[in-house]
C-alpha cells in the first residue's frame, strides 16, 4: 500500500489512504481490498481519464475517443489530478454530467489522473 491507495470495503465503502506509517502492513481485516489501479490504451478504453494540458490548468476527459457513460446505475463518481506528488484535486461527479472535470491549478512536472466508476473501480492515466 502506498500514499493516495484506494481500499474498498465489503459493504461498499471507498476509502483513499492519504498516510502510511510502515513500509508494510500485516494484513488487512476481512472483507477489506485494496485496488488496482487499471490503466489501458486511452484509445479503447473509455475508463481511462485522459488529461489536456491549458493554459490555466488541467482538463480531464474520461475517454478518450469514446465518453464513459454518466448513467445513474453506472457512472464516474470523481475525478482527481495528483500534481507533483504534492497536491491533490478532486471533482465529484453525478449522473448525467459530463464525464470530464477541469482544475485551474498549478502546473507541475508529474501530473497523475484518477478515476472511480462506480462498476469498474479505480482508473489512472499519466501525463
Amino acid at each position: 500500500m502506498t500514499k493516495n491507495s484506494f481500499i474498498k470495503f465489503q459493504c461498499g465503502t471507498l476509502a483513499q489512504l492519504v498516510a502510511f506509517g510502515k513500509d508494510s502492513c500485516s494484513g488487512l481485516p476481512n472483507g477489506v481490498e485494496i485496488l488496482e489501479l487499471k490503466s489501458e490504451d486511452a484509445t479503447v478504453e473509455k475508463h481511462v481519464p485522459y488529461i489536456e494540458e491549458r493554459e490555466n490548468g488541467y482538463l480531464v476527459k474520461v475517454g478518450k475517443e469514446t465518453k464513459h457513460p454518466m448513467l445513474d446505475a453506472h457512472y464516474i463518481e470523481f475525478i482527481e489530478i495528483e500534481v507533483d506528488g504534492e497536491y491533490l484535486y478532486r471533482r465529484y461527479l453525478k449522473p448525467r454530467m459530463e464525464p470530464e472535470a477541469f482544475f485551474e491549478v498549478p502546473k507541475g512536472e508529474k501530473v497523475v489522473a484518477r478515476e472511480y466508476c462506480n462498476i469498474h473501480g479505480v482508473w489512472t492515466d499519466k501525463k
